[in-house]
């Protein structure tokens, strides 16, 4: 037995982001070089980032998912994304966590995605 508190009822499956960092945009910025190679949107705008968390020594840990758990790239997405966050300036370490919860859905993409897809 654990002492894990349980989830509060109705708390979001998605943690907060880290958003009034100073590196938070950059970091936005590098998963937005970061592309799914069969959709033509790259990964921020499809919502596959759910959480992007940077503590004060500048550690980032993302969370995030893909559009499939049969993705043929799912072995490899993490470490693009790491590889593209890695280079910001201030940044000292990055993990990035793949997880199947929430499951992704087309309701999670950023208008510009929808419209690049043709959805708008």
């Amino acid at each position: 037995m654990t002492n894990q508190p349980e989830p509060l009822e109705g708390a979001p499956l998605i943690a907060p982001s880290t958003v009034t960092h100073p590196l938070y945009d950059s970091i936005v910025e590098a998963c937005r070089s970061v592309y799914d190679p069969e959709i033509p949107v790259n990964i921020y705008d499809l919502g596959l980032i759910y959480t992007i968390d940077i503590n004060d020594q500048n550690e980032v840990h993302v969370v995030m998912t893909l559009t499939a758990p049969g993705c043929p790239v799912a072995g490899e997405m993490p470490g693009w994304v790491a590889d593209a966050i890695s280079p910001v300036a201030g940044v000292k370490q990055v993990d990035v966590e793949l997880t199947w919860e929430p499951q992704w859905g087309m309701d999670m993409m950023s208008d510009e995605a929808r419209l690049e897809l043709g959805f708008m």
